[in-house]
């Protein structure tokens, strides 16, 4: 099979010619319809205190049809088209058994969506609706990741929120919004690229980049935010996120920051501000997910901006790592 292989940091993926997967025990093989690229898939490429292994195919975002199932495969058959939970686990601890793998001591995050198949677990396997296209099924993944951080905000009806980033999580994390109950809705973001995107994914206003993001966005919204949401993981955002928030109000982490940052303490303890992460997603989140794309949602999709072929992938992931008027980018197998 092809897959887009990393090698080294600083050389772009590799185009490789790899067995095909067989199935053990258990396993299912997956042919890759879609596979989203994700920014955090940039940062373990480029990053030298979290880089990905050599030799990795990554792609994590991404759905497809079963071709091939293990000895004692019961969930899925072959001909279903799954979307994959890029979790893998014990499958025996009591997270596993919850449905949060994610918080299982042997979790692994794994990718395998930059190739032609997939091999992976048949528990991390959902199927998707018919109604739902491979596009849609790759976009369950970040899909789940925006509703996991609006799970964690304990959103009320009617909190006034804030969203720093327009990209794909900080939209996605404001689609949940609008559907959950929000009051006021606003974004901002370095640049205004996606302001159109980001009201027609629910957001009631965009601020305008400034010098003084909080200070704009305290204005615009008449007062501070009940909740905010970090979703870029730039440093410094969370200074901004904290200052933006009002007294004992929620900053939501979504976005990864892989830098050491800094913040006033003084400006989070004088609001008895709490800051509550949000990583990944409960398996019921990410079958969830799917959810409004079976009913007919088009937000999502509109985050997709290009597809492009495998074989031509390794130059577009290099673009990604500086600012492009792309948003989700899908690579077709």
């Amino acid at each position: 099979m092809k897959a887009a292989v990393f090698k080294e940091r600083g050389q772009p993926l590799a185009i490789e010619e790899l067995a095909d997967p067989t199935p053990g025990p258990g396993q299912v093989v997956v042919q890759v319809g879609r596979c989203g690229i994700c920014g955090s898939d940039l940062h373990v490429t480029h990053e030298p205190a979290n880089l990905a292994p050599a030799g990795k195919v990554l792609g994590h975002e991404y759905a497809g049809e079963v071709i091939a199932i293990g000895a004692g495969v019961e969930r899925v058959k072959t001909g279903d088209n799954v979307a994959v939970m890029p979790l893998s686990s014990c499958g025996e601890c009591a997270n596993c058994l919850g449905g949060e793998p994610a918080w299982c001591a042997q979790r692994v995050i794994d990718g395998g969506g930059y190739a032609e198949y997939s091999l992976t677990h048949e528990r991390q396997c959902i199927k998707l609706p018919a109604s739902l296209s491979m596009q849609d099924g790759a976009l369950v993944e970040p899909m789940a990741v925006g509703l996991h951080a609006v799970a964690q905000s304990g959103l009320g009806p009617g909190d006034k929120v804030l969203v720093y980033g327009a990209g794909p999580i900080g939209l996605a994390t404001i689609f949940w919004l609008k559907r959950m109950g929000a009051g006021q809705i606003a974004v901002t973001a370095r640049t205004t690229q996606r302001k159109e995107l980001a009201l027609n994914m629910g957001a009631d206003l965009f601020v305008e980049p400034t010098d003084d993001p909080p200070a704009a966005a305290i204005e615009a919204m008449g007062g501070p935010a009940d909740i905010v949401f970090e979703c870029v993981g730039a440093s410094g955002l969370l200074q901004q996120s904290i200052l933006s928030v009002r007294m004992r109000g929620t900053v939501v982490l979504a976005g990864l920051c892989f830098h050491a940052d800094s913040i006033v303490p003084a400006a989070m303890v004088v609001r008895e501000a709490r800051i509550q992460p949000a990583a990944f997603y409960s398996l019921r989140e990410f079958e969830h997910a799917t959810e409004p794309l079976d009913q007919g949602a088009v937000e999502p999709a509109m985050m997709v901006t290009d597809t492009v072929a495998l074989t031509d992938m390794p130059p577009v992931f290099e673009a990604l790592r500086e600012r492009t008027t792309q948003c989700k980018v899908m690579v077709k197998p």
